[in-house]
């Protein structure tokens, strides 16, 4: 486990008093200060109440988007949807494809294939869209398509008109298609819940508060959680009512989904937030555009077959763990190969390289190796002469800034500061690794490798209790722009600790400090168990949740560091 820096936000504790003192501090670390900030975070504008204008959406665009779908409707047109492979984007294809649908015009989803077809608009698949079927006259995409560019001209010509829905940043190069409905404020497939939301107005015999939109919200969520947006603003909006939504469900693909990933039981999908839907939920319907065919996500998310959900849940769990099971081996063969001196590593970026690593799974194994040591890393798969490379940095060492003092040594790339992808012709490798490293050596310095764990605030035990529970509850969702109330108290006495879980690996302990006693899970933890005992006094850093056993809720410490005072 390597050290983390603790990082105490708000330094007086002299200043926390009351509950109220407790919140405002929490607020004002998320950057929430006025009483018009602290009112919309504790209540979120209801998605069916956001403006177009608000989210930077241009409401002529829109309106040029809808009359083209109001004609395609009318002259029986065939339409395309045409999504990304990736939670976001299936996400959000399910949403427009059922929308459209349910308007009685003839549509299809199409979910490009990652190997054959690449990201994005793929022109060989189109033409054989057009092929196959001649009355197909326009395409919609959702969650990629503003870095198109010529490719729409190219669609033109074959007869096709197309209206792109995209959050991702433009090129240089502006796309021109029929109709742009595009923002950077919110995801994917917010985006498309947002559009669809307008042409249900707009098209059809559906009320403006119709529950055929709203239900959607839960799909709306799903994305934005699986593409890490920041939690504040309209994405709090929708991932907080999109939640509800979620918890209340009916759609079998995702009660199957719940059911593969362990999360029904006595209390159905009721404690469904973003934890699960971010690390369990999302990773398995992203595990078919990884490996598989994205394709077979939206068929689960979209049947109304509570069999076949059974069936393809079952497809994806298995495509997941095999998943997994790949990110294992990359992080194994790291373990093994990786040179590692008596005071750290021999080279300041992990690099690593191998003909039997997946290209669906290396994103995910630089992340996770980026988790374990805290330092850059690049994995690349190669296959005949040519490696394509997925790299994570941490913060503050920009690694598309770095690999890009390079060019004469990969083909092509791009990307943004903490995450990049390139492809290198397998010879080039080595060189590419020295210099990069070279480079890296002046600018990864001891204080940027240090993991730092940001604290909201010192906490007495004798200020925990019920109500600040009621009120920490209130800062969910919680993520990205707005992560989970973090907390630490000193001097904290051990009156019990044990180890449990498979090998071991987590703690629960029973901590007390003066006359307050709290029960409390340091997941994880399990190395530290030689290091503890009745002994020793502790800095706890914590978050705080409520614990339901057989029916019981009680107050419980989530442990998530510790400083050990043996004296």
């Amino acid at each position: 486990m390597i050290s983390k820096k603790w990082e105490i936000l708000h330094k007086d504790p002299k200043d926390i008093k009351t509950i109220k003192d407790i919140t405002n501090i929490l607020l004002k670390n998320r950057g929430i200060k006025t009483e018009k900030q602290k009112m919309e975070f504790f209540e979120p504008i209801d998605p069916m109440k956001i403006s177009l204008k608000s989210l930077g959406i241009s409401e002529s665009e829109v309106k040029k988007a809808i009359g083209r779908i109001k004609k395609a409707k009318k002259n029986d047109e065939h339409v395309i949807v045409y999504g990304d492979y990736d939670a976001d984007g299936i996400t959000g294809t399910a949403t427009m494809w059922e929308t459209l649908h349910a308007l009685g015009i003839f549509v299809l989803p199409h979910i490009p294939e990652r190997f054959s077809e690449g990201y994005g608009l793929n022109l060989e698949s189109v033409a054989r869209l057009k092929k196959e079927d001649p009355k197909l006259k326009l395409i919609i995409t959702v969650d990629h398509g503003i870095t198109a560019g010529k490719k729409v001209d190219e669609v033109g010509k074959m007869g096709i008109d197309m209206i792109i829905s995209d959050h991702h940043q433009q090129g240089k190069e502006k796309t021109k298609p029929l109709a742009l409905i595009y923002t950077t404020q919110i995801g994917g497939s917010a985006l498309a819940w947002f559009f669809a939301r307008e042409v249900l107005k707009k098209v059809g015999p559906f009320a403006e508060g119709s529950d055929l939109i709203k239900e959607k919200l839960q799909l709306a969520a799903i994305g934005t959680v699986a593409d890490q947006l920041p939690l504040v603003g309209p994405n709090r909006s929708i991932v907080k009512y999109g939640l509800e939504e979620l918890k209340n469900t009916k759609r079998p693909g995702l009660l199957a989904l719940f059911d593969e990933a362990g999360l029904t039981g006595s209390d159905p999908v009721k404690r469904v937030g973003t934890y699960e839907v971010g690390f369990m939920i999302a990773p398995r319907i992203n595990s078919m555009g990884r490996l598989k065919h994205g394709l077979e996500s939206l068929r689960l998310l979209c049947t109304k077959d509570k069999f076949k959900a059974m069936e393809i849940a079952g497809n994806i769990g298995r495509t997941n763990f095999d998943r997994q099971k790949m990110v294992d081996q990359i992080m194994a063969t790291t373990l093994s190969e990786m040179k590692i001196e008596s005071k750290g590593f021999t080279n300041e970026i992990i690099i690593i390289a191998g003909e039997s690593y997946h290209e669906g799974v290396i994103g995910l194994a630089a992340a996770k190796l980026v988790e374990e040591f805290y330092r850059p890393a690049i994995v690349l798969s190669i296959k005949e002469g040519v490696a394509k490379a997925s790299a994570r940095s941490i913060s503050g060492f920009n690694i598309i800034e770095a690999i890009r003092k390079f060019e004469d040594l990969y083909i092509e790339g791009g990307g943004h500061p903490m995450a990049a992808g390139f492809s290198i012709k397998t010879e080039n490798i080595p060189e590419f690794s020295r210099r990069l490293n070279k480079l890296a050596k002046g600018t990864l310095t001891e204080e940027l490798l240090q993991r730092r764990l940001k604290i909201d605030l010192e906490l007495d035990f004798e200020k925990i209790n019920p109500e600040l529970v009621e009120w920490v509850k209130k800062f969910e969702p919680s993520g990205l722009g707005n992560p989970s109330p973090v907390f630490v108290s000193k001097d904290v006495e051990i009156i019990s600790v044990k180890a449990v879980g498979r090998d071991a690996k987590h703690l629960k302990l029973k901590l007390r400090q003066n006359e307050h006693i709290f029960d409390s899970i340091f997941f994880g933890g399990g190395e530290m168990y030689s290091k503890l005992s009745t002994k020793a006094k502790l800095d706890v850093v914590y978050r705080l949740e409520e614990n339901v056993w057989n029916g019981l809720v009680s107050l419980q410490l989530q442990i998530r560091d510790i400083k050990v005072d043996l004296h």
